[in-house]
């Protein structure tokens, strides 16, 4: 119990789950303590069943089946539990002891039954429990080797009929289908303790076509089919390391499943997690398989991906650049995925070349991948062939005028010392863009942007004036005109109040009050501090009915 602290669950929740499962207390119920564990059901969004774990071998743990918790994560409403428990210490290592005791009293009594009384008392279990009678039917069925009886109680089990109201498994019955889906994996599990995992290997795989047909069927929002599609996966691992079956047919059927023989999304099978059983043999068929499959079809996702792991995972840099090259996106985006591949394998050069490639063959640099162009940019500047960078940056502005390619033009060209220059041709073009834009054709009001950003105010007003600008750029303007030109700033801060003033609500009158703070200071440069107040008393009189508003008013002394 000494790992059951506020420390503890703060650390294993984080801060902020831990401040909110204070807020859970009221929600706890039904808290029940075991030897080694406490559960409780927390009501939260849905009821919650959690449960401590306090002697594992990492410490304090707990699982909880919310969509959080589902993640691995220690939730709050674990912290709930956690606090609930830590607020009654006295009374927790009596209930501890006390689980105890009746742990102890109960084997007790179980060994001095006979063995009638034994049956008795299971024969009332599984007639009272029809999930207990299930599972000790399969667990009948391994030990006998009635490998037909386990499959058709598999099969059953899998089956979404007793759950599904016209063909469907609503959400509030998706968990009780994945708990009796999961006993496939128990009885699966048991076949390979039982000596018996050539047939658990057929068996894992005829569960996981079962729960591929089903999984459509099923509201799995909370993932519970996830983990049943998990276990099974895990289930056919482990026979397979047991059974040791034929490399060449193992081979074969993880391509067939890579490349969405089953298409469910549940059993997600690395066939690199088979390197052991596969062998050098079973490897290398499985490799042929995956490269004829990938040249049968070079765009598939799944062929590639599959190619691409197993070239990473061979260290094959070069096959890895043949499954990307096969299909090489007009923006740019594969050669820059080369590109790095290449970087990382120290071939610095062929790199150049697969991101110079990238941007030459691009069909539309304005749609070039702009990652494609940062990262050419950055090798050039490496290589200190600044002004390769500014060209590639000038080409790239031209293509695509916006701020941030004016910006990163004009990063590249101070690096290169040649911004004045670009900066001139930069803004011939901006200046043509925004006289198209006034005859109603192609352009955007980059150019008033760019002209901030460099700190030409002047310009920039100009700009605005005779190419016209946005509010939010005149608003701009005004805040770094104002104190050279009070009076322009005065005059877009009034127009930009009026519609404000036919407006409601607290994010409205915040800008509305932000713009009158800055109305009053242009006033104040002006020296017509008395025009302001008039101005307020008019606004006030014909606002006053906001309460809000006149709220923020009075706290600004407005």
């Amino acid at each position: 119990m000494r790992g059951l602290t506020e420390a503890n669950l703060k650390m294993l929740a984080g801060a902020r789950s831990f401040e909110r499962g204070r807020g859970y207390l009221d929600a706890v119920s039904g808290v029940e303590v075991g030897d080694g564990w406490i559960t409780a059901s927390v009501h939260g969004t849905e009821r919650y069943e959690v449960e401590l774990s306090l002697d594992g071998p990492g410490g304090l743990s707990g699982e909880c089946d919310c969509p959080y918790g589902l993640e691995g994560n220690f939730c709050k409403h674990l912290v709930a539990l956690g606090l609930t428990v830590l607020a009654q210490p006295e009374g927790l290592p009596r209930q501890r002891k006390a689980a105890r005791d009746r742990a102890q009293d109960l084997d007790g009594w179980l060994s001095a039954l006979s063995k009638d009384e034994l049956h008795a008392l299971v024969r009332e279990q599984i007639g009272e429990d029809r999930q207990l009678r299930r599972r000790l039917e399969l667990r009948a069925a391994s030990a006998r080797g009635d490998i037909a009886s386990v499959r058709a109680r598999i099969s059953e089990l899998l089956d979404i009929g007793p759950f599904a109201q016209y063909g469907y498994v609503e959400y509030a019955d998706a968990r009780a289908y994945a708990d009796q889906a999961g006993q496939a994996v128990s009885a699966i599990g048991a076949l390979i303790c039982q000596g018996r995992a050539a047939d658990a290997i057929v068996l894992a795989r005829e569960a996981m076509k079962l729960l591929a047909q089903v999984v459509e069927s099923v509201d799995d929002s909370d993932g519970w089919l996830g983990q049943v599609g998990a276990g099974l996966a895990d289930a056919h691992l482990d026979a397979c390391r047991a059974a040791r079956p034929d490399s060449g047919e193992l081979a074969r059927w993880l391509v067939g499943h890579a490349l969405g023989e089953l298409d469910d999304g549940l059993t997600d099978i690395d066939p690199l997690d088979y390197e052991d059983v596969l062998g050098e043999a079973g490897m290398a068929d499985l490799r042929k398989l995956a490269v004829e499959a990938w040249q049968g079809n070079r765009r598939g996702w799944a062929e590639k991906y599959l190619m691409e792991r197993l070239a990473k995972a061979g260290g094959d840099v070069d096959a890895v650049i043949a499954v990307h090259a096969a299909d090489l996106a007009p923006d740019g985006r594969t050669h820059l995925v080369i590109a790095r591949e290449l970087d990382a394998a120290r071939r610095p050069d062929e790199a150049l070349r697969w991101a110079e490639r990238g941007v030459q063959e691009a069909q539309d640099l304005a749609a070039v991948d702009t990652a494609l162009v940062d990262h050419l940019c950055d090798r050039y500047a490496q290589a200190d062939r600044l002004v390769d960078a500014v060209a590639l940056r000038r080409d790239h502005f031209g293509a695509r005028r916006t701020l941030l390619t004016y910006q990163q033009l004009r990063s590249a060209a101070r690096a290169a010392d040649r911004w004045p220059t670009e900066r001139e041709a930069a803004l011939v073009l901006l200046w043509t863009d925004a006289e198209q834009r006034q005859k109603g054709r192609y352009g955007g009001p980059v150019l008033v942007d760019a002209l901030l950003d460099d700190k030409d105010v002047d310009t920039a007003w100009q700009a605005a004036t005779e190419s016209g600008a946005h509010d939010r750029q005149w608003l701009t303007l005004a805040d770094q005109a104002r104190a050279t030109r009070p009076g322009d700033a005065l005059g877009v801060y009034l127009r930009l109040v009026e519609p404000l003033t036919e407006q409601t609500g607290n994010a409205v009158y915040e800008q509305l009050v932000s713009l009158l703070l800055s109305i009053r200071d242009c006033h104040r440069r002006l020296g017509s501090p008395e025009e302001f107040t008039e101005y307020v008393t008019a606004l006030r009189t014909a606002q006053k009915r906001k309460r809000n508003l006149m709220r923020l008013m009075d706290e600004l002394e407005l």
